[in-house]
């Protein structure tokens, strides 16, 4: 307390009375100090005590928006599709049934919001991000604006310095303002851990995946730095300018305990942004830059705590948040692994996966991993956090199993397929390569925690049309969903379409069981594939167009690739079956889009002609739209499936207007 005592020139000794004040020093009363000083003291304190009631407010409106968001989430999830299906008596088939009343409204809405909020929003500042975040972020920063400015007396009060004839200190509202600056920091801070969790509450209630926080949890942090940055400047303008005489009271100011402390969280909150900048992660490496982000967020809480431990009541939650998360993800592994054992007892085991390596010398190595695990089934998109035990316990990568989730004798598949570019995956890479050239079986035991993903992402109604666009692993992302719709009710009123664009025709080769799949129950799907190699010669090339079976198998121009023949297309005009999306009876062409010269990575299909043609041939329903790909690819689909967006057509009947787009943002990490 004593150190508080010379910055607010209050004098305890004389005090008849201590008024306490929530988040702040004790106000003492009566006020013997001069007038000027005195009222100057009032607004100080008037401006806290008012202030703490705005972040209130800040909170409640949070907490009010989640609350009806989630209510309205739930609330409005298919028991509507239950109210919007009948069965049709001759044939025994499920019927859809057009919406009516609220879901219409709230479709009609919805799809007028896509067609104005979904695409990229300034992507020189904000990156790949939608429109919906960056509103998000504009409305949260305008409404801490209002908050940063209301409630404070602006005024200046010129106060003698006492025992010193004709110096006097100049208080201004720079000091109740800076506080309150700082006092949302502080505030802000929980929100951001929460933003930030992968375990995150905020999934929980509303349904939407943790990584789709990370966008409002990085901006965030910038708005707590410069909150911060200005609370710091404020008061050093104030001490080091304002108050006399000087240099006295600044050497003064500096060397106490709390102002040591802040100088620590300022540096700290400096080095946290500079470590989260494009550059930053470069230079460090996502691993290296994640690992210190959290140590440091950590430590910036305590500094912050040493700085002013009357405003603790927001960094407790912060560090609860962080542990809860921290703890909550020890637990989803330990159930996921705690097995019985080869001796008999019950523990934590590892699960052994299988390794299939595909040579791609141009862009990286394709690694599959099988494995199989005791677990219930996963929603379909989820993705698991893989540890890969023989390179590292250190580092866990996220990636989503290819197939459906289907438990069979209390064991779940798992099949992923990775690019071994650098760092764990090509160190898995390397594994089966020396394991093989040894005689042994390439296998690694692998540690799982998960899963995560958009809550009910594939509860469509019977009528919903779907259309699955990936670029090259990002196949991984769509197959899972194709492979359920194949497990489901058929509906003859769906369509169903899958568009993969691929370097290589010999590509397929990853997912050839998969694909095999599909061709199987292509027609009882309605599904068409469409698969465009963009690498590969116009002319076709044997060595370009063949999947990899092994070393003793001859290469031909036309291959069956798990029951989906790939076939070198010599032009466009050649024959019919160079036409974009041929029905070629059970013959899936793969497009060839490349050329000997070409050297554009992120090209790929018309995919603006082919949504629209889809979209536009559709007899009933809605569409949705699941992509996995380059951020150029998922950044043209927002784009385009907003145009196809039409809330007042929608609202009129004509349902194919109302298209949605889904797609798997943690390639925008």
């Amino acid at each position: 307390m004593a150190s508080l005592v010379p910055r607010h020139i209050q004098d305890h000794d004389s005090a008849e009375s201590l008024v306490p004040y929530w988040g702040y020093a004790d106000r003492v009363m009566p006020c013997t100090n001069d007038p000027g000083s005195c009222e100057y003291l009032d607004v100080v304190y008037g401006a806290h005590a008012i202030g703490m009631r705005y972040m209130a407010i800040i909170w409640l409106t949070i907490g009010g928006i989640i609350l009806v968001w989630a209510m309205t989430k739930h609330l409005g999830r298919p028991d509507s599709v239950s109210t919007s299906i009948a069965m049709d008596g001759e044939k025994g088939q499920p019927v859809y049934m057009r919406p009516g009343g609220l879901r219409k409204v709230r479709h009609a809405m919805a799809s007028t919001t896509r067609r104005y909020l979904l695409p990229d929003a300034v992507r020189a500042i904000f990156g790949r991000t939608t429109r919906f975040q960056v509103f998000t972020l504009c409305a949260l920063t305008a409404y801490l604006t209002i908050f940063t400015f209301v409630g404070i007396t602006y005024n200046t009060w010129i106060t003698p310095v006492k025992d010193m004839d004709g110096v006097y200190n100049t208080r201004t509202s720079l000091g109740p303002w800076s506080d309150r600056i700082g006092v949302i920091a502080y505030a802000l801070t929980p929100l951001s851990v929460l933003l930030a969790s992968r375990e995150s509450i905020l999934s929980l209630l509303l349904g939407v995946p943790y990584q789709s926080f990370n966008f409002l949890h990085r901006w965030t942090g910038y708005l707590i730095f410069v909150q911060s940055a200005l609370h710091t400047i404020g008061w050093c303008v104030i001490e080091i300018r304002l108050y006399q005489p000087q240099p006295k009271v600044a050497l003064g100011w500096i060397v106490q305990t709390y102002m040591v402390w802040g100088l620590v969280a300022m540096l700290l909150l400096t080095i946290l942004l500079l470590l989260s900048t494009p550059w930053g992660i470069r230079l460090t490496g996502y691993e290296t830059f994640r690992k210190l982000h959290y140590v440091l967020a950590m430590v910036y809480i305590g500094a912050c705590w040493g700085h002013w431990a009357q405003l603790k009541c927001f960094l407790l939650p912060a560090l609860i948040f962080w542990f809860m998360d921290r703890g909550a993800r020890l637990i989803r592994s330990a159930f996921l692994h705690y097995h019985r054992l080869p001796c008999g007892n019950m523990g934590f085991r590892s699960c052994e996966s299988t390794i299939t390596l595909f040579p791609d010398s141009e862009a990286g190595d394709i690694v599959r991993l099988d494995l199989e695990n005791d677990q219930d089934a996963w929603p379909v998109g989820h993705h698991f956090y893989l540890t890969f035990t023989e390179c590292s316990i250190w580092q866990s990568h996220p990636f989503t199993p290819l197939n459906a989730p289907v438990v069979r004798n209390g064991k779940v598949h798992h099949s992923y397929i990775l690019r071994a570019k650098g760092g764990e995956t090509k160190k898995v890479a390397q594994l089966a390569t020396k394991k093989v050239a040894a005689g042994a079986k390439p296998t690694t035991p692998v540690i799982l925690t998960g899963p995560y993903g958009e809550q009910n992402m594939l509860d469509v109604n019977p009528s919903t049309n779907i259309i699955c666009v990936a670029g090259g692993t990002g196949i991984a992302y769509v197959l899972p969903v194709l492979l359920e719709l194949a497990r489901q009710a058929i509906s003859p009123n769906r369509r169903v379409e899958l568009i993969w664009a691929m370097r290589h025709a010999s590509n397929t080769a990853w997912v050839q069981q998969e694909l095999d799949l599909l061709h199987k129950v292509s027609k009882a799907l309605n599904l068409k594939v469409r698969l465009f190699a963009t690498r590969d010669n116009t002319t076709g090339s044997a060595s370009s167009n063949t999947s990899i079976k092994g070393d003793d198998e001859k290469h031909t121009d036309s291959k069956e690739v798990g029951g989906v023949t790939t076939q070198a297309v010599a032009s466009a005009s050649s024959s019919s079956a160079d036409e974009i999306g041929c029905d070629c009876d059970d013959v899936t062409p793969v497009r060839k889009t490349g050329g000997a010269d070409f050297v554009d990575v992120e090209r790929h299909p018309d995919l603006t002609k082919l949504v629209n043609d889809f979209v536009n041939a559709t007899s009933s329903g809605s569409t949705t739209v699941f992509a996995s790909g380059p951020g150029s690819m998922i950044s043209d689909l927002r784009s385009i499936v907003a145009q196809c967006n039409d809330g007042g057509k929608v609202w009129a009947g004509e349902e194919r207007f109302d298209v949605k787009l889904v797609c798997d943002d943690r390639l925008e990490w």
